[in-house]
């Protein structure tokens, strides 16, 4: 086991770190969406922005 973590150990806290990273970026992406702010279509233009993506 010792070996192990003197082998990998370094890329292996790199890709905790990766992965924490992208699990954020991806929870800010969803709560945005959810809350109407991640729009690609330029709703703030839109007449019809009030009801468009209402999930």
């Amino acid at each position: 086991m010792t070996e192990f973590i003197e082998n990998y150990g370094g890329t292996t806290v790199v890709a905790v770190i990766i992965a924490i990273i992208l699990f954020f970026a991806v929870r800010k992406i969803v709560k945005d969406k959810k809350s109407g702010k991640n729009c690609s279509c330029g709703c703030e233009g839109c007449a019809y922005k009030d009801n468009c993506h209402k999930n």
